[in-house]
């Protein structure tokens, strides 16, 4: 590859060492006295727990949230963070309720064959985040996790009513750091969070580094959602800004929106960006043969070129911030620069290992891939086994 590899063999598949290392103890002890279970799951459950007793977690709206001992069940108003939690975890069951989204996702994804039981969880909040009380106190969670910045209407109801909340934001990649480092506080396991996040640090630099050396133009690209026959995209304000320019993309939204919500977006606008490769939504059911085959969009020079890839759906979607997110940024990278010497595959391998304790398959990659609507695209058959 074009990007020079770390020399010890941690690095080269793409993990932090001390993750690895903290990975093979977990398996070593499951070798000794737990059973493996009949799929693809490995090692214990859970990763070990540092720490015990009193503690506080100061959350994204500065709020200081005490708890006696690490806790035992949260429930998530909030996407993707349910994902996340278990990465940190190494576990699905202290996870008692989920967002409408995020169960959906895991039940077309692959995050139920990790986790069955992610494929039932229950629902504590819809699109609009708003919480379902009498759901959250049937539950009886430790603590919920909802948006710290979207109002007291997501908020107020949940602290009314006697539970602990910590309030999250949402937008940057030191956000998404920083969920990993206060579910790390909750559980208990800082130590396992600090690798977590070195191992997204790590990766970033090494993209940082890889499209500094790049002597070529950047592709012009766009994310782009299709529902009911409109489309809306997304611009620089939001996670998308940080991670188009990380990988070397030319975001052709840029400016077009103040916030990181989706906008609609009309086809002469599209025309006139003319993007190069496009980037559809993992939220709706478009594909890249329903771009091909939009009239409208006939002159798009990534129509043309065959340059549409539907994102990736790990255990959560790919295009927002996630435990994988260092496995998104570089399929996306290679899908604006292809690269045929790509170790996306092992790295992938390597990284369900360590997040989850999951021994992905061949097909289950080509199923994240989501090579069964990519497989007609440009160049995609450098990511095939």
């Amino acid at each position: 590859m074009s990007m020079s590899q770390p020399t010890s063999r941690a690095r080269r598949r793409g993990i932090p060492a001390t993750l690895l290392r903290s990975t093979a103890a977990v398996v070593l002890a499951a070798a000794v006295g737990v059973t493996a279970s009949c799929s693809s799951r490995s090692g214990t459950e859970e990763t070990p727990s540092d720490s015990s007793g009193a503690f506080s977690v100061v959350d994204q709206r500065g709020k200081t949230v005490e708890f006696d001992s690490p806790i035992e069940s949260a429930a998530f108003a909030v996407i993707p963070a349910p994902s996340i939690f278990a990465a940190v975890d190494g576990s699905y069951d202290r996870i008692v309720g989920v967002n409408q989204s995020t169960l959906s996702a895991n039940q077309q994804g692959l995050f139920s064959t990790i986790f069955p039981q992610s494929a039932s969880s229950p629902v504590v909040a819809g699109p609009d985040f708003v919480p379902n009380v009498d759901t959250l106190l049937n539950l009886h969670p430790d603590v919920v996790i909802q948006w710290g910045d979207r109002g007291p209407d997501v908020i107020d109801p949940i602290e009314n009513s006697g539970m602990k909340v910590i309030g999250l934001e949402y937008g940057t990649q030191e956000d998404l750091e920083t969920w990993i480092t206060v579910f790390s506080q909750l559980l208990g396991k800082e130590e396992r969070g600090k690798e977590l996040v070195e191992w997204q640090q790590t990766r970033r630099q090494e993209i940082e580094e890889k499209v500094a050396g790049l002597d070529k133009p950047r592709p012009r690209a766009m994310q782009l959602s299709l529902a009911n026959d409109a489309f809306t995209t997304t611009s620089d304000a939001g996670y998308d800004g940080f991670q188009y320019d990380l990988v070397g993309a030319d975001q052709v939204t840029r400016g077009f929106s103040s916030d990181n919500q989706q906008a609609s977006v009309s086809v002469e606008q599209i025309l006139k960006w003319d993007p190069e490769v496009i980037l559809l939504s993992g939220f709706d059911e478009s594909t890249p043969e329903d771009i091909y085959s939009d009239p409208r969009l006939s002159e798009v020079s990534a129509v043309k070129n065959k340059r549409v890839y539907k994102n990736p759906l790990g255990a959560y979607r790919w295009q927002v911030p996630s435990a994988e997110s260092p496995l998104y940024w570089q399929w996306l990278n290679e899908v604006l620069y292809p690269d045929p010497d790509t170790d996306l595959r092992d790295r992938m391998k390597s990284a369900f290992s360590d997040l989850y304790n999951y021994d992905i398959s061949d097909r289950e990659i080509d199923d994240v891939l989501r090579f069964d609507v990519n497989t007609g695209s440009a160049d995609y058959d450098q990511f095939a086994s």
